[in-house]
């Protein structure tokens, strides 16, 4: 065995994209890359096929059947006389596509979405034309049984349609050839609690290689199934798959190196090899094992590059951490006695050519990779390997600095938590699940809001848990997914997030369309009010926060308080008052007063049977259920967020919950109302010291943050991103005062900093907070607001009118 370690020098040199296509014009698999694939220009669809049904059909293998795994490649060759100016298609598949043009990848599609709203992607392919022959092709796989849970599917189909009679010439037709690879099968690991799919096996003896090139011989492919004309949704009295336009931009796809090489067996790796210029040489009938440390969790696409080697095997394996011989993941930086966990894998047989590349199908999630290699007859070269970063192409515009310099480390490696859980949809985590879970997407929303500006996940997200919705009024906890789940308290969270959308962007029409769904989600729990004017028992899963117990694979039992189940639950009949407050807020803002006072005067009904039922006097806290045998900091959160003290009464309890450890106490997620209820209280000035959680993952070695305190399943869970939103709407501050954002309050929280300075997007421009700490109770400094903002800054009971541009504070 030999043990080693090494690194990348190389790893922070900016790479000309253009000096990487020639390096890699020869790859295998028959892909070109196109580093600047996410940067494809989408164009608009025309009316035409918003409101008609398409001339193109949907297409598909002729035989067999279209709903098992299966990868299939669709070709046509064209004609052009000159190159275009442009030339615009609309292009969607089930499962997923990958299109190429003459050989250099385009783009990946479709947006997740359901089939009453599936997504088709409208590109503008001029730039990659030419006169003469060209080839749109376009690889589409899916998945079958073995598909991601996030995943919705009717049948293995494809479909372009050219946006005007110019382009019309690619429409999927019987023109069109198709062929079905049986170089892929799946490569199928899953775990309690993993539903992202299976890897890849690609046997490349079996492998069509230049098949997305014009000289291809294709003679042998065949024609395609014809399934029907492709259907804009609600356009026709029957479809399969009812077609929207994309809402969000193409995923970023970046050249990521590998950072480490941390051990290897049976090999010795070259110290240039992480930098694409020391091949690994390994003997016939050999054995090697290589373990790589990329040194910070990452989402992206690895690749790897391969001369000869025919008949040998590589798999390649993905860890969030390594763990020791009890399953113990520890400090995630040291390795020595661990081993990789063996969830998730890839395996590639190469067919013994020169320069054959594998890529998956999906990206993978790690910032462990292990290849392990078994030569037969013939030596193998690994040339090359490297990934490409892709997440949802989110633009940090917002920075945060102070006094304190932990806090930045919290804030880095909080922004690389909240991208890896961001792709088509909000995940809950990346390497697990890629689940849009309501509870995790409303606190990435604000996260997206105020670091980025960037509101179309949100909006996305918003439609999609609409679409969700059930026929008694809730919605489901997490979608798309093809599994369908209900956590009941996630459709009161829903109704929170449309009210922050309300309160940080001037969209009425998108906010207004949803109230129809809260009416329905408030009228599902209305009927779940017992005799004692609580919540009585519940159906589903209701989930509140982990600190009320595991997953239980017999009842919905895991995260689940007192009551919630059996009835009278304090926190969820709380939580349900709290729901219509924000519910109150909105319909009176459209001109629904009668049903705003119905709902006002219902949370005083359900606030007032609580604290008659729960209160405990001698504890002087609200217990979790009328029995009040269990308290909990949750219960108490929701009291003072509800209204149900005055101010004085919300700080003795909000210090009482701090101080108290035989409360349950709140986990990472639920951290984030208890800020909430501290601002509530006027005691946000505390909220620095719930930091030290963050701080020891830090120390752990975690480059994202974790979804629960250790021991923990997930290592990336946005939830736990939350201080990169506390940051800037508590240490600083920085709210809205009124819906649309219209106006700021500006109230910062330091704590024991001396200084802050940050700035924020707003849809006007940039919100800048410059100030510190004057003697013991003074401040000063500045505050910049952009043109058509005003609002007002607060500080030790002393208000400073803002108005757009500079403004100078001196308290």
């Amino acid at each position: 065995m030999k043990l080693l370690k090494i690194k990348n020098k190389c790893s922070n040199i900016m790479i000309n994209s253009n000096t990487l296509g020639l390096i890699f014009i020869f790859l295998g698999l028959g892909y070109s890359l196109n580093l600047t694939a996410q940067k494809t220009q989408q164009a608009l669809p025309s009316d035409k096929w918003l409101n008609n049904k398409w001339d193109a059909q949907w297409i598909s293998f002729p035989e067999g059947s279209l709903t098992d795994y299966g990868v299939y490649h669709f070709r046509k060759i064209f004609s052009l006389q000159a190159k275009p100016e442009d030339f615009i298609i609309n292009i969607s598949a089930d499962n997923r596509y990958r299109l190429f043009v003459n050989g250099t990848e385009v783009c990946k599609g479709p947006a997740r979405g359901d089939l009453a709203n599936w997504y088709f992607d409208t590109v503008d392919i001029a730039e990659y034309l030419k006169s003469g022959n060209n080839i749109i092709a376009a690889v589409v796989w899916n998945f079958g049984e073995f598909k991601q849970i996030a995943q919705i599917s009717n049948k293995t189909a494809f479909i372009i349609q050219g946006n005007s009679l110019t382009e019309e010439m690619v429409n999927t037709d019987s023109d069109w050839k198709v062929f079905k690879n049986v170089a892929y099968s799946p490569v199928v690991k899953r775990p309690v609690h993993t539903t992202v799919g299976p890897g890849d096996n690609v046997d490349g003896s079996k492998y069509p290689y230049g098949w997305n090139q014009v000289g291809f011989d294709d003679s042998d492919w065949r024609s395609p199934r014809m399934l029907g004309n492709g259907i804009p949704r609600g356009k026709f009295t029957f479809w399969d798959w009812g077609l929207v336009p994309r809402t969000i931009p193409f995923m970023e796809y970046r050249f990521q190196r590998i950072e480490e090489v941390e051990r290897a067996e049976n090999i010795v790796v070259g110290s240039n090899f992480l930098t694409g210029n020391s091949p690994i040489k390994i003997s016939a009938n050999q054995k090697v094992k290589i373990l790589f440390d990329q040194t910070f969790l990452t989402t992206a696409y690895p690749e790897i590059l391969v001369s000869g080697g025919k008949g040998s095997t590589i798999e390649i394996g993905y860890a969030e951490a390594l763990v020791d011989k009890n399953g113990i993941k520890g400090n995630r930086d040291q390795t020595e006695g661990k081993t990789m966990p063996g969830y998730y894998s890839d395996k590639f047989k190469p067919d013994g050519g020169k320069n054959r590349r594998f890529q998956p199908l999906w990206f993978r999630t790690f910032r462990y990779l292990e290849i392990t290699v078994i030569t037969k007859n013939e030596p193998l070269i690994i040339e090359d390997l490297y990934a490409y970063f892709t997440a949802y192409p989110f633009q940090k515009k917002a920075y945060f600095k102070s006094s304190d310099p932990s806090l930045q480390n919290i804030w880095d490696v909080g922004w690389r938590t909240a991208r890896l859980c961001a792709g088509e949809t909000y995940y809950d985590c990346p390497y697990y699940e890629q689940l849009q879970y309501v509870g995790d997407t409303r606190i990435q929303a604000l996260i997206s809001l105020y670091v980025t500006g960037d509101d179309l996940l949100m909006h996305n997200a918003i439609e999609q848990f609409h679409n969700s919705q059930q026929p008694m009024g809730l919605t489901q906890s997490r979608y798309p997914s093809s599994e369908p789940q209900v956590i009941p308290p996630f459709s009161l969270i829903w109704i929170e997030m449309i009210h922050d959308y309300w309160l940080h962007r001037d969209d009425p029409i998108f906010v207004e369309k949803y109230l129809n769904g809260i009416r329905n989600v408030l009228y599902w729990y209305r009927q779940q009010i017992d005799e004692t004017g609580m919540l009585g028992p519940m159906d589903w899963w209701n989930f509140v926060d982990w600190s009320f117990g595991p997953w239980n694979n017999e009842k919905p039992i895991g995260g689940t308080p007192a009551g919630a189940i059996d009835g009278n639950s304090s926190i969820i009949t709380l939580q349900y008052a709290h729901a219509l407050q924000m519910a109150t807020e909105l319909f009176e803002a459209f001109g629904y007063q009668h049903q705003a006072g119905e709902y006002r005067q219902l949370t005083q009904s359900l606030i007032k049977s609580t604290y008659n039922l729960c209160w405990n006097t001698g504890k002087g806290l609200l217990a979790d259920t009328p029995e009040q045998s269990s308290f909990s900091q949750h219960a108490n959160i929701f009291a003072i967020l509800t209204g149900m003290f005055d101010p004085q009464e919300n700080k003795v309890l909000l210090k009482k919950m701090l101080n108290d450890e035989e409360l349950i106490q709140t986990t990472f997620y639920f951290k984030f109302y208890l800020v909430q209820a501290m601002t509530e209280a006027g005691l946000a000035d505390n909220y620095l010291s719930l930091l030290g959680s963050w701080k020891e993952m830090i120390d752990m070695g975690l480059t994202t943050f974790a979804e629960t305190p250790e021991p923990t399943r997930s290592d990336c869970h946005a939830w736990s991103a939350s201080p990169n939103y506390h940051f800037l709407s508590t240490v600083c501050g920085i709210n809205p005062s009124s819906p649309g954002f219209k106006t700021v309050l500006i109230e910062p929280n330091m704590g024991n900093l001396n200084f802050i300075s940050a700035k924020m997007p707003h849809s006007n421009g940039y919100i800048i907070v410059k100030i510190k700490r004057n003697n013991k109770t003074g401040i000063k400094g500045r505050v910049i607001l952009p043109v058509g903002l005003s609002g007002v800054f607060k500080w030790g009971g002393k208000k400073i009118k803002l108005t757009e541009g500079s403004n100078i504070i001196d308290i």
